[in-house]
């Protein structure tokens, strides 16, 4: 028995949208987290809303990477 090929679950010609929109949603994060911190007063702070944004923020803007790459033809 032949072993099948390893391919992709997302199609090829998907990369470069995906890489737009999921940077673009990460860059909307990073810009909320820090517009959060310049607004807001040190004990009006949560921490846990800090991890949660930037954790969001930090993976899209890496998956939005990723797909770059790749769409450039960058295989990572």
């Amino acid at each position: 028995m032949a072993p099948k090929p390893i391919t992709s679950p997302v199609p090829d010609s998907w990369y470069p949208t995906l890489s737009v929109f999921t940077l673009a949603i990460g860059l909307v994060l990073t810009a909320s987290f820090f517009i959060y911190e310049a607004t807001s007063s040190r004990k009006t702070r949560s921490l846990v809303q800090e991890l949660a944004t930037g954790a969001v923020a930090s993976v899209f803007l890496g998956f939005g990477s990723l797909f770059l790459l790749i769409a450039c033809g960058v295989y990572v």
